[in-house]
């Protein structure tokens, strides 16, 4: 009997969660997601950690719910698996506005600088970089290395807080970063703060110095939802894009979250749809997949992982 599909959310949930088990994938699902596809992820978190999730998985099929440079990152870490981006228009500006060459040229002129990348890089940038970072181990990672010259790309606001946490290092910053959360003023964080004068400011470091100076925590996404989860505090203004404030309400029902702004809305996550998700895995194992599969060659994943692997090396 051929299987029809409830069109609501929870019917294309329950067809997803069958697809899943018939077709051995496992489902990755970027924090920024939305609530009804984070429901049916196996995994939820940064794109870091969803890679390194992906890895430790037996499914030989895996679908991210994020940007085109995270199902890079599951492909370089997860190479024997088939990764498959859910909706393949989803890109990151932050992670494409800066090409191979135009490090190089900055390495040649720069020489005894090591480059630093923040892992919202593509695949082919990384192969010019020295070391990955993620913003929760940026500063940690920056710490450890040896070297006191070093290039920090492409986030300049995220450069600048390490350089704040690192004085001892010379860092160079270039003009780069996530134009979502760069675009959040200083005065939007005073109103929400006067707006909500008892809730605790939390921001992620992609946010401008400015805007940072400001928080009661500056922090990555995941350190931003363990702090709010853990804080005996009743309410907080979140500092990034605005569906954590969604997730946090689910989690923590008996706190009170607020947006920082309404200009941190990421649209590239926000195309991805739970009928992509359906879509892609209804289509797995046909001909049909083939324009969502993520394809590199073993040659770029090996020069890729090299700075992914040095950031392990350094405890990332």
């Amino acid at each position: 009997m051929e299987n029809t599909v409830n069109f609501t959310v929870a019917g294309i949930q329950r067809e997803i969660a069958r697809l899943k088990a018939e077709k051995d994938i496992c489902i990755l699902a970027h924090s920024y997601q939305g609530h009804e596809i984070i429901e049916t992820a196996d995994f939820t978190g940064d794109s870091y950690k969803l890679s390194v999730d992906a890895s430790r998985v037996t499914n030989k099929n895996i679908v991210f719910a994020g940007v085109h440079f995270m199902a890079e990152t599951a492909k370089m870490l997860s190479p024997d698996k088939r990764v498959y981006l859910a909706n393949t228009s989803a890109g990151c500006p932050m992670a494409e506005q800066m090409e191979p060459g135009m490090i190089e040229a900055m390495k040649q002129r720069e020489p005894d600088r090591k480059v630093v990348a923040y892992i919202n890089t593509t695949a082919a940038l990384k192969t010019v970089c020295d070391v990955c970072v993620t913003s929760s181990s940026a500063v940690k990672i920056v710490s450890a290395m040896p070297d006191k010259k070093i290039l920090f790309i492409p986030d300049c606001n995220l450069g600048s807080f390490v350089q704040k946490k690192c004085p001892d290092k010379d860092i160079m910053l270039l003009k780069g970063g996530c134009p979502v959360h760069a675009a959040v003023l200083p005065e939007e964080a005073e109103t929400a703060k006067k707006t909500h004068p008892g809730a605790l400011l939390l921001v992620h470091p992609e946010c401008v110095p400015a805007v940072a100076e400001q928080a009661d925590l500056v922090g990555s996404t995941s350190d931003i939802i363990n702090f709010a989860k853990k804080s005996e505090a009743k309410e907080f203004i979140i500092g990034t894009e605005i569906s954590i404030a969604e997730h946090l309400q689910f989690e923590c029902p008996g706190k009170r979250f607020y947006i920082m702004s309404k200009k941190i809305l990421c649209p590239n996550m926000k195309m991805t749809t739970l009928i992509d998700v359906y879509n892609i895995c209804n289509a797995i194992g046909t001909d049909d997949a083939a324009e969502n599969e993520i394809i590199m060659s073993d040659e770029l994943i090996a020069k890729a992982r090299v700075c992914i692997d040095e950031m392990l090396r350094l405890g990332g």
